[in-house]
């Protein structure tokens, strides 16, 4: 058991920003949380990093919380994942207002 749990610890990667982290699950999933987190109410699980790719794609040139709830995000799980795809590299945008929170995509490959 005790290996088990050292070779998904393993293959577990986390990636922590600012208000956000990204973890890559041994499972391929991949799940935005907040940075502090400690439950799962403070996250979203997406079957893969590529498919969290897929929806930023989807999303329009501005994009807020209520475009990311098309993708079944729901209450304030809205706002972390937009700061998440604001703060994350491989996801070419940033802030476009606060107030309400937008995020404005800038050219560029994504991934």
């Amino acid at each position: 058991m005790a290996l088990q749990e050292a070779v998904a610890d393993a293959l577990t990667a986390r990636e922590t920003f600012l208000r956000t982290a990204g973890t890559h699950r041994p499972d391929g999933s991949y799940v935005v949380s907040r940075r502090t987190a400690d439950s799962s109410g403070n996250s979203t699980v997406f079957e893969g990093f590529d498919n969290l790719c897929d929806r930023y794609r989807e999303l329009p040139t501005v994009f807020g919380a209520a475009d990311v709830e098309a993708f079944g995000v729901t209450g304030s799980r809205r706002h972390m994942v937009v700061w998440h795809l604001i703060e994350h590299p491989a996801f070419p945008c940033g802030v476009a207002s606060r107030n309400p929170l937008e995020a404005r995509k800038a050219p560029g490959p994504i991934g």
